[in-house]
């Protein structure tokens, strides 16, 4: 009896857990409904003064007015951040011109190492619209904050401070005009589908 009532407690707990589960995803994915018929999109985004590839100042005001593809890298990155960006270009590339409402943007994650000069040298290999942004430590941290960013060194071995990995998040925002979080694409997704979710929103 007590092996019974320990195995129902475990299937309710479970199943308890799997609902809480589905409906965080579904508030993080912007998927629910609050009860008085408003979108349950989280908050993602916020306020933000950053140094653009020709050093140039650039608030989050600046870019109000278009839609925005937002990614979050490093131009020492070896594998997510070029094949992101390469992914944001195909998908621009298959909206034609109705990309041309769309910046998409680039915000290290380093930028001890991505000065604006980096950035230039590095946005030039992908879309010409892309907008690459670096700033203090302190600027990274905010925006990275704002955009629910995680981000830290990896792979140091101490020879070379220079020499050193980063972990990030690998997810590639699109805000509305307004600033507003929209939709997000997780790493791995194809132009095509990135073109056709885009299209809804333009």
């Amino acid at each position: 009896m007590k092996l019974e009532v320990s195995r129902r407690n475990a299937l309710v707990l479970a199943a308890v857990v799997a609902v809480v589960a589905v409906l965080a995803a579904r508030q993080y994915l912007g998927g629910g409904e609050r009860t008085d018929g408003r979108s349950m999109l989280p908050t993602i985004g916020g306020p933000f003064t950053l140094v653009d590839q020709t050093g140039k100042t650039v608030n989050n005001s600046d870019l109000k007015g278009r839609l925005l593809l937002i990614f979050f890298g490093y131009t020492f990155c070896p594998d997510a951040c070029p094949t992101a960006l390469t992914t944001i270009t195909d998908a621009l590339d298959l909206l034609g011109a109705r990309a041309d409402d769309i910046t998409p943007v680039f915000i290290t994650v380093d930028p001890g190492r991505d000065t604006p000069e980096q950035l230039a040298m590095y946005v030039a290999h992908f879309h010409p619209r892309l907008v690459g942004l670096t700033g203090t430590p302190e600027q990274i941290t905010k925006v990275a904050k704002a955009y629910r960013v995680y981000y830290a060194k990896a792979g140091e071995d101490g020879t070379d401070p220079d020499d050193y990995l980063m972990d990030h998040t690998s997810i590639t925002y699109l805000m509305d005009r307004d600033g507003t979080f929209r939709l997000h694409f997780s790493h791995g997704t194809d132009a095509e589908t990135m073109a056709e979710r885009i299209r809804g929103h333009l």
